[in-house]
């Protein structure tokens, strides 16, 4: 769908959500980081020492805790992606539109979900 250039964020604007999704970066990458050094602390957390019983018990939630960890690490790969893209439509002056619609998408929605591609509108279409 083309861009209308008169539905647009301001320079402004761009430049403040611009700050806001670097800075969500930062704090995702710091995240996801805190979660891949928590998946190594899980495969030597010294259990060696302890009964037979409780440790099938505690190897059985370990493997529970790397899938999460996992799933955790995926979704926050996905997001640190996600904002980076944002980035690339804030660069081509194409961020705060709707993909669908068109229209900005509201600033309050933005600033909760600066990644957001689809307004309210859109999104309660699907």
């Amino acid at each position: 769908m083309a861009v209308d250039a008169n539905v647009r964020y301001s320079d402004k604007d761009l430049a403040e959500f611009k700050a806001l999704i670097q800075e969500k970066i930062e704090k995702a990458k710091h995240d996801l980081e805190l979660i891949k050094s928590a998946y190594m602390n899980d495969l030597n957390n010294g259990t060696d020492d302890t009964s037979p019983t409780f440790k099938a018990f505690e190897e059985g939630s370990e493997t529970m805790s790397k899938e999460a960890n996992s799933q955790l690490a995926i979704r926050q790969e996905k997001f640190i992606r996600d904002l980076k893209n944002a980035l690339i439509r804030i660069e081509n002056k194409t961020y705060g539109v709707c993909r669908v619609t068109g229209k900005l998408i509201n600033k309050e929605r933005l600033k909760l979900v600066p990644h957001a591609t689809l307004s309210i509108e859109a999104k309660n279409m699907q």
